[in-house]
């Protein structure tokens, strides 16, 4: 990790960026409609997902905003084209190197709808990737190694997202996890998700 200033760490995006994509390029086309942790989406809906969340992420560190960084990220269930592998590799490896200028980190941007600070929405992209990647992971039954500079920046968002008076973290409530859990079960059950449970519910 680096620093932009006194106050902002940086981390490289390439590695968890990478790890997404050798998780999609194994996946076969006859697993596209299976589900994954996440309710209600198919295999094919998190690839889809993805890709337009790279896209987004790419965007805000780059500033520019326009419909991919002003679409909230549940206004349609995304799907995937034939030329999706090549398409989804592209634009994480796009993600990557626009968070890999300095400037990505300062000031304001937006992503899916919201303004804030390039430094949370870094925290953001690194929790897309990291909690998708587990999702991707799980549904197909591939083995799951996230990069640890991005998995700390996405349990450390997560964390500091918790309300304290309901106790819900941002995608609902939150699944209770040992504090001696591995960080990656722990960030999971921030994110409401159960590390135990079934890949494809």
């Amino acid at each position: 990790m680096t620093d932009t200033d006194d106050t902002t760490l940086t981390f490289d995006l390439g590695p968890q960026a990478a790890v997404v994509a050798r998780l999609a390029e194994a996946v076969r086309d006859d697993r596209l409609d299976d589900g994954t942790p996440c309710p209600g989406c198919a295999v094919r809906n998190l690839l889809g997902h993805l890709t337009g969340l790279a896209v987004a992420f790419r965007d805000a560190a780059r500033k520019d905003l326009g419909p991919t960084t002003d679409t909230p990220p549940d206004a349609a269930a995304p799907d995937v084209g034939t030329g999706w592998r090549e398409e989804l590799a592209k634009a994480l490896d796009a993600l990557a190197e626009a968070w890999r200028d300095p400037a990505a980190w300062t000031g304001t941007t937006r992503a899916g709808g919201v303004d804030l600070p390039g430094a949370v929405a870094a925290a953001v992209a690194a929790d897309e990737l990291v909690i998708h990647g587990w999702d991707l992971a799980r549904a197909t039954g591939q083995a799951y190694a996230p990069d640890p500079a991005a998995l700390a920046a996405a349990h450390a968002f997560l964390a500091g997202a918790v309300d304290p008076v309901t106790g819900n973290g941002v995608f609902g409530p939150v699944v209770p996890v040992p504090d001696d859990a591995p960080l990656l079960d722990r960030a999971l059950g921030l994110s409401g998700r159960d590390p135990g449970g079934p890949g494809r519910p």
